[in-house]
Parts: structure tokens; sequence; C-alpha cells
């Protein structure tokens, strides 16, 4: 009986261990909101890709949303499960996503994830509420494989709930830049308050199905160069010009409940650079959560934003070398990370 009680106690410390694992917050970094129009809202910042490094950006950009507006806000990473160290090249495990249980907003900006279904759930429920989405970039093509959640399969993410997946590359590739042209017909929008040049020095993707009934803000105009001065390039790649950003109305897994999505494209850490895509992205909160869009909202990055070029960094042991935790990305410290192997110049 003794040895029974014994293996039960072991076997419920086992149990509480790994539950508190699953929520330790020494794998992600939050950011309590300070005073601002965004007070009381809560907003979930999902990173997780190997190529346009969100690891460096949505900390930034939970800084400048937490800091600068008021908003509360989780940033998550994918995590080595073993060290609990950052590995974007992990496909399998971002935690935290527990904090979606009580979020206002979601903005993600993974890449072809593959996650357990424990932590797909609680991306499920908030999405059955009915909740706000804000996609950036490789969001369009966020998880890949099998899984499903009631009726979405996690591999059409990007096209029932941002409107799009991933089609292609439209612009060259790492040599042509992607600027934003207001679509006419929706230039008022309160989205594009004081977003007057949108430049990306990542390409323009291919966007095809986008319907009538979704809201086109900005149009991708490939452009000669990554010189954020450089000129739309003539020619058919601009006749038409390719949506960038645009807000869609999604059903949710369990094909009753309505909810809002802002997907743009562009999205890389280093597009981020540019002020009027910051804004764009902060615009789309304020406007996603019922907030009064500000007519030029403050977007001066927190702590300094000197963030790496995107590309793949596959070398063996780059990222347990570099052992980053979340609280690395905290308030006052800017990691720093080299420009990946061939990277063009892109700083004007």
């Amino acid at each position: 009986m003794k040895t029974i009680l014994t293996l039960l106690s072991c076997l419920s410390l086992l149990f509480s261990t790994h539950i508190a694992s699953a929520t330790d917050p020494a794998l992600f970094l939050h950011l309590s909101g300070k005073d601002g129009p965004g007070k009381g809202k809560k907003i979930v910042l999902i990173g997780g890709d190997e190529e346009y490094r969100s690891e460096e950006s949505l900390p930034m950009l939970g800084k400048l949303l937490s800091q600068r507006h008021g908003f509360d806000c989780t940033v998550l990473f994918s995590i080595d499960a073993e060290t609990g160290t950052i590995n974007p090249n992990n496909q399998n495990n971002i935690p935290g996503l527990e904090a979606l249980d009580s979020a206002d907003l979601m903005i993600i900006a993974t890449r072809f994830r593959q996650l357990p279904d424990d932590q797909l759930t609680h991306i499920g429920k908030f999405l059955n509420a009915g909740k706000p989405v804000i996609g950036l970039r490789t969001a369009t093509h966020a998880f890949t494989g099998k899984a499903k959640f009631e009726n979405l399969k996690w591999g059409e993410f990007g096209l029932k709930i941002l409107g799009e997946k991933w089609i292609s590359h439209h612009g060259k590739h790492k040599v042509q830049g992607c600027l934003g042209v207001p679509e006419p017909a929706n230039a008022s929008n309160p989205i594009l308050h004081g977003v007057k040049h949108a430049f990306a020095v990542s390409d323009v993707y291919g966007v095809v199905n986008l319907t009538a009934n979704d809201k086109i803000l900005l149009r991708g105009a490939v452009t000669e160069s990554l010189d954020p001065s450089s000129k739309a390039i003539d020619g058919e790649k601009n006749n038409p010009m390719m949506p960038l950003a645009w807000l869609h109305e999604y059903t949710a897994p369990n094909d009753s409940t309505k909810g809002q999505s802002f997907c743009t494209t562009s999205g890389a850490a280093a597009d981020l650079v540019n002020t009027d895509l910051r804004r764009l992205v902060v615009n789309a909160a304020y406007s996603l959560t019922g907030l009064e869009v500000p007519a030029k909202a403050d977007v001066t990055p927190v702590d300094p934003y000197d963030p790496s070029f995107y590309g793949f960094i596959r070398t063996e042991g780059h990222w347990p070398k570099r052992a980053l935790r979340p609280a690395d990305f905290g308030l006052g410290k800017s990691p720093k990370a080299d420009n990946p192997a061939k990277s063009p110049k892109w700083r004007y």
C-alpha cells in the first residue's frame, strides 16, 4: 500500500510539474500596459518563423503597443522544449498560448508550424469566440500538416481566417521592394491614418483568393530595388498591383461565429524599420479592438530597433549557441543579430 501511495505521489508531482512547465513565465515575454487608450485590453503576439525574424519584430511591437498605447501584451516564441531557448527552426512548440483564453486580439507571424493539439486548441477557442486577428507576412501559411480543430484544417488557416494562403513571390526576392499604395475606394479607412509611405524590403507576395467581400486597404507596387526611394517598375508586374493589406470577415471553426481579421503580406522584421508599416499594425490593433484610431499614432520604438535582414539560418548549432530566452527581449534589451549570409545591401 505504501508503495502504491508513493507511486501516486510521484505521478502527481510529475503531472503538476508538466502543467507548470506549459505556463512557465520564462518561456514567453509579458509586457504590462502603461496608461493609454488600450489599457485593459490584452494582445497576444505569436512568433515562430524560420525566415522573417518574428523573434525580433514581435517583441518590438509588443513593447510599442504596451508602453506607448497601454495594451497588455504577451509575446510568444518557438521554444526548444529541452533548453527553454528560442529556436525559430523548431516548428512544433510555442508555449504560452493559454494567454489567448483571456485575450482581445491575436497578432500572428508564424510560418508552417505543426503544433500539438493542446496548443492549437487555444487558438481554435479564440477563433470560435469571434475575436480579431492580425496576420503578418507568412501568417498566410501559418500552419501546415493534417491537424484540425472542429471544422478548421490548420493548413487552411491563412485562406479561411485571413482570406489568402501561400501563392508565390510576385516580386523578385531580395532584389525588389514593395511600396504600399492606398486603394482609392478605401483610402479614408482609419487603419490608414498617418500611413503615407509604407515601404517593405520584403518583396510583394502573390494574392489571388480575395473576394468582393474583402476590403483592400493597400496594394503593393513592385519597386526597382530595396531602396525606399526607388520607383515602381513598369509593366505587367504592377498591372494590376497585388493586394498588400486588407480586412477579411472569417467564419470560425464552429462554422457559425464570425470574426474580423486584418492581414498584410509585409511584416518582416526588416520591413518594420519603416515607420508607416509600424503605424499600419498599431492602427489595425486599435481598429480591431474597437478603439478610435489616432490621427498619427506614436510608433517610436521603445528600445533601439536594429533588426537583421530576412533569410533562412540553417547552420547547425546556430540557435543553441545564441541561447536566447524571451527575457532577453524584455524592456531595456535589444539583442543584435548578424544578417544572414549573402544578404543584400538594404539600409539606405
